[in-house]
């Protein structure tokens, strides 16, 4: 594959998410809390988790591997790394949600949406990145590790309040409370989306961008319905708390 063939392949790849975007904001992902027959066979949500992150960690891992890449490369791998070793080997194991369940078909969605995006990733920071020394001292380097370290810290802060919500056995949600839950309904997401964010800036690329691109046209529109989900399910939901921007959105 030349250059422009892969350039244009990651944009129309963008185009997608944009347009899957435009989708989900008419049709919930059937998972979670949003869960509805119909869609099929069904396997253990914290079997789900892990065979859907599971090529993210994989994908980036081989070429992190097989490359040699630059010192920069390498730290944006080593980033990817950690972020997908906690949702591929630590977070399924942490969620408290027995006998749940979730449709094979977003599974196997989300399995292709993470070969795809880790695949254009990986390809690019093993073999077409061209970083040097210079770029650790550029100002997207420092804005983008600021909003990344942010966005992981305050990711897990947000898992954690979420995932002990429920004492063991419990299977019910509850209104969470406390950081940035004070502010929005999906503090997880809106951080996740920040570390994403940071990454792009960092590697100042095409697929990072349309990994950035992807990560929000799955999480705002999921954060928007979790938001009004919360409203219609609890009648002393907080008044002033945004779906997804404090104060804002």
């Amino acid at each position: 594959m030349t250059l422009e063939h892969f350039y244009l392949a990651c944009i129309l790849w963008g185009l997608t998410g944009i347009g899957s975007f435009i989708v989900l904001q008419f049709v919930a992902a059937p998972y979670g809390r949003h869960i509805k027959k119909g869609w099929g066979p069904e396997l253990s949500n914290k079997l789900g988790w892990v065979l859907m992150e599971l090529p993210s960690f994989a994908i980036i891992f081989y070429f992190f591997i097989v490359s040699n890449q630059s010192p920069y490369a390498t730290m944006l791998s080593i980033l990817w790394l950690i972020h997908y070793f906690n949702r591929t080997f630590i977070y399924p194991f942490r969620i408290r949600t027995k006998g749940k369940k979730m449709p094979v078909f977003i599974a196997l969605s989300a399995v292709f949406f993470n070969l795809v995006n880790a695949g254009t990733n990986g390809y690019y920071l093993a073999e077409l990145e061209q970083y040097t020394a210079v770029n650790f001292s550029t100002w997207n380097f420092y804005l983008g590790m600021l909003l990344f370290i942010f966005g992981f810290i305050s990711n897990q802060i947000s898992d954690h309040i979420l995932i002990h919500l429920r004492k063991p056995g419990e299977t019910g949600y509850k209104i969470p409370r406390g950081y940035l839950f004070r502010y929005i309904s999906c503090p997880n997401h809106f951080t996740e989306l920040i570390q994403w964010a940071g990454f792009a800036l960092m590697a100042w690329n095409i697929p990072a961008t349309c990994f950035l691109i992807w990560t929000a046209a799955n999480l705002i529109p999921r954060a928007l319905r979790h938001h009004k989900w919360y409203q219609e399910h609890f009648k002393d939901y907080p008044m002033n708390r945004k779906a997804f921007i404090p104060m804002i959105w």
